[in-house]
């Protein structure tokens, strides 16, 4: 097991989807945000069974960030229940990690 967390956030479209992964990377809250457009999400909302086609961020980052990512996502989404979910990292490229933990502020050593 890692420090380190996948995020998973899916929005609206892609401008969101942009603004989302620059403003996390920008701020340090994320190493990466890698998009995948039209996703398409069937979920139940206020009664009912909706089915949308959505953008989905797969965000790297450090688990020590997740709550401090949340907030941000949840200030600039417009989503009012948007689906951000974190799955530790188990095992990866040891450069890659390292290079997520410096991107984030964190030690470069796992």
């Amino acid at each position: 097991m890692t420090d380190l967390v996948v995020v998973n956030v899916t929005a609206p479209d892609l401008a969101i989807a942009e603004t989302l992964a620059r403003a996390l990377v920008q701020e340090s809250l994320a190493a990466c945000c890698t998009l995948v457009p039209a996703v398409r999400s069937v979920y139940r909302w206020q009664g009912g069974v909706h089915e949308d086609v959505e953008v989905l961020l797969v965000i790297k980052t450090r688990a020590a960030l997740v709550d401090e990512l949340v907030t941000r996502v949840r200030a600039l989404h417009p989503y009012t229940l948007p689906e951000i979910i974190a799955v530790p990292i188990l095992a990866g490229s040891a450069e890659y990690l390292a290079w997520v933990r410096a991107e984030t502020g964190g030690s470069e050593v796992g």
